[in-house]
């Protein structure tokens, strides 16, 4: 059994489709903060059979919770505050994503201004389609390419 410690302030997602809790880490960008990071990957779920797990050390309201919902929806997270959990969510995708990806048309605005920011909205909730706000480049939920910020 494998045995990681509790967090005092921080977030822990849970539920995480199994083999997705790398792309989250990239997304959020855990990759250029210094936060305490736990990835559990392929866990044993009762509901899902497998799922990852992540657990971040740091203020919860920096963790932009729209990254975690575009490449895991069904996934939960806990908010943790003074070592109890004070808060549960249940991810759903979000009708804009901002900041998150980053529209791979070369000829987009965004593309080119480098202060504009990236956002896309929710087109197709049931196939889980986005476009981008100044293109309408598409970009779909579990798209295997990683193009994140």
């Amino acid at each position: 059994m494998l045995n990681v410690g509790k967090i005092v302030e921080g977030i822990v997602l849970d539920h995480i489709e199994a083999g997705k809790a790398m792309l989250i880490y990239h997304y959020l960008h855990l990759d250029r903060e210094d936060y305490p990071v736990a990835i559990i990957k392929n866990a044993r779920s009762n509901d899902m059979g497998r799922k990852d797990i992540l657990k971040v050390e740091c203020d919860p309201d920096l963790i932009n919770l729209d990254a975690v919902a575009f490449v895991s929806p069904q996934a939960t997270v806990n908010v943790i505050k003074g070592g109890k959990i004070v808060e549960k969510k249940k991810m759903t995708l979000p009708a804009e994503i901002k900041g998150v990806l980053k529209c791979h048309n070369p000829r987009c605005i965004s593309s080119v201004e480098q202060e504009l920011p990236h956002i896309f909205y929710l087109a197709d909730a049931k196939r889980g389609i986005y476009r981008c706000r100044y293109c309408e480049e598409k970009h779909s939920y579990g798209e295997t390419a990683k193009m994140f910020l």
